[in-house]
């Protein structure tokens, strides 16, 4: 017997209360029989302690090989009887401690093992390497492994929750992440509060939830975890807040045009090499209407008819297949600056060379093959036709307008504002000072977006009331509502500016499982998106972006199984 207790040491240090019996050898498998050494156990339903033995039967487990051959333990436990009559288990079973848990056919050590082999052979190489390994498996097991751990209990202390799409503009989920180990916790099928409510429920525990600026997500949090700090991405501020800087660009094009035409010069324009020139950007009034910014203003006019029609956003992004934020653009924004971004483009190859052609039409030179010769010469690389065109302009009486400097973009000047001031160039830095100088508003604009930046970064959010009351007081309308956005959620917008944490992390596993979720099988392939380290093979240990290898899809049925619970989409 002694032996035996000296060899259960060996084999099976974990297992608390079994009882190794016998030791073989059958066709070079190591057969250890034992049984469960518990007389006395608890019910896991009303903790009530039972000696009452309602039966026993063997179970049969794999183990960590020993000596390079494989292991199996041949177990018999024992059910109990429930002894209270109030309790609705009438009998339980008693687990090994170390070694079992419920339904399980492997040891602890054996499936930690084969998790190691999943994620980094996949499927069908770990199946081969696991059968090398004195522990074998099956591809569909060993995948297993990598379906998430079960979720704990309790919430991770700082939890980081945001939602992600199942299919974008249609079909969204929600994600659970641990900020300090940065792992993910669990995958929830919807993004409403009821489903965020009732995980929270279900695990208490989090100190600490790092969220962004969805009212929704706020409300869920202060019911079901009141005792918990809710801290606001300082992305999201920062992005509301070059939304707002944006938007008090938008408003005064108008001043920047006409500093740009009371300041041209006289002499001829001459050609400067194309990559220090910027569009020329005509006055607003004198942009004819595109079939683009007709279809803009049609949406404009709808979606503000369905809104007054009680009609919520997600149910106008339905109806147009848009994304929501693009529902609340349309809302929050006036007409003339979703108007003004619809007709900003993309600089054309001819746009540096237009205040020459200009000056050469001027000149009495209306021959669109002698100028496409011309400036040819001069380093254009475009086609005859874009010059012909431009020459027909000309003929139809836009050149008696003078031409105006270009005019930067107002999402341009938002990028110079919200960057640095040492990452910006000195053309740049010369632009911006232009720009400032042309409107007080937008001066204003950029040196309260500059403190703000500076406040977010350094997280110094004892003086976010200071930055407010100066934005409500000097600030441009754009960024006094801004800075009043700020307040109904005052508690975690200082807990963003002040806390190290943030929801950064949780982005981060946003992305990944947004370029994972194409990676993952479906239908009869149940397959499975296991973490970012094993997304690089499919279930059978194919590398999944080679399309000819990827498994083919059942048509209406979409299954992902990312880390958490499935999600069956239809």
């Amino acid at each position: 017997m002694g032996d035996l207790s000296a060899l259960k040491d060996a084999l099976f240090p974990n297992a608390a209360g079994m009882v190794l019996d016998r030791l073989t050898e059958v066709d070079g498998v190591v057969v250890a029989e034992a049984h469960s050494a518990v007389l006395e156990l608890r019910c896991p339903s009303c903790a009530t302690p039972s000696r009452r033995v309602h039966s026993r039967y063997g179970r049969r487990l794999a183990e960590y090989p020993a000596g390079g051959r494989r292991v199996v333990v041949k177990l018999e436990v024992r059910r109990f009887f429930c002894n209270a009559p109030a309790c609705g288990r009438r009998t339980f079973v008693a687990q090994v401690e170390g070694l079992t848990t419920r339904y399980a056919r492997a040891g602890p050590s054996v499936k930690a093992l084969w998790r190691s082999v999943a994620l980094v052979a996949g499927g069908r190489p770990g199946m081969r390497l696991c059968n090398s390994l004195a522990v074998p498996t099956g591809r569909a097991r060993l995948l297993g492994q990598l379906h998430a751990p079960e979720v704990p209990a309790r919430s991770p202390r700082v939890l980081g929750v945001d939602d992600f799409a199942f299919r974008r503009s249609r079909t969204y989920g929600t994600i659970l992440v641990d900020v300090e180990r940065s792992t993910p916790v669990d995958l929830l099928a919807d993004r409403t509060s009821e489903t965020l409510a009732a995980w929270l429920t279900a695990h208490p525990g989090a100190e600490i939830v790092c969220r962004d600026r969805d009212s929704g997500y706020s409300r869920v949090i202060k019911e079901a975890a009141p005792d918990a700090t809710e801290v606001a991405d300082r992305w999201h501020l920062l992005q509301n807040l070059s939304a707002a800087v944006e938007k008090t660009c938008h408003q005064h094009r108008a001043c920047l045009h006409k500093y740009a035409l009371d300041d041209v010069d006289a002499p001829t324009p001459a050609i400067a090499p194309p990559t220090t020139l910027l569009p020329l950007t005509p006055p607003l009034d004198n942009i004819p209407a595109t079939p683009l910014m007709q279809r803009v203003s049609e949406r404009y006019a709808e979606i503000h008819r369905l809104r007054e029609a009680t009609w919520t956003i997600s149910a106008i992004a339905r109806r147009f297949g848009l994304d929501r934020k693009t529902v609340r653009r349309y809302l929050s924004n006036d007409l003339d600056m979703l108007i003004a971004s619809a007709r900003d483009r993309r600089p054309r190859q001819i746009d540096p060379y237009r205040p020459y052609i200009q000056q050469r039409f001027t000149d009495g030179c209306t021959n669109a093959t002698q100028i496409y010769r011309e400036i040819r010469e001069h380093g254009f690389r475009g086609n005859h036709q874009a010059v012909r065109l431009d020459v027909r302009s000309l003929r139809g009486g836009t050149a008696a307008t003078e031409a105006s400097r270009p005019i930067p973009s107002p999402r341009k000047i938002t990028s110079w504002i919200m960057r640095p001031r040492d990452t910006l160039s000195d053309d740049e830095q010369s632009q911006l000072d232009e720009a400032r100088t042309a409107c007080p508003d937008i001066s204003t604009a950029c040196d309260l977006a500059r403190v703000f930046t500076g406040l977010v970064r350094d997280r110094r959010g004892h003086l976010l009331a200071a930055w407010i009351s100066e934005a409500e007081t000097n600030g441009p309308a754009p960024v006094r509502g801004f800075a009043g956005f700020l307040r109904p959620d005052w508690d975690a917008v200082l807990a963003g500016m002040t806390l190290a944490y943030s929801s950064g992390v949780v982005e981060g596993h946003v992305n990944r499982l947004r370029r994972s979720s194409g990676r993952c099988t479906a239908g009869d392939h149940s397959g499975s998106c296991a973490p970012a380290s094993c997304c690089d093979r499919d279930r059978c240990g194919r590398v999944v972006h080679a399309p000819a290898e990827r498994p083919i899809l059942r048509e209406g049925t979409a299954r992902v199984t990312c880390w958490g619970n499935a999600v069956d989409r239809q």
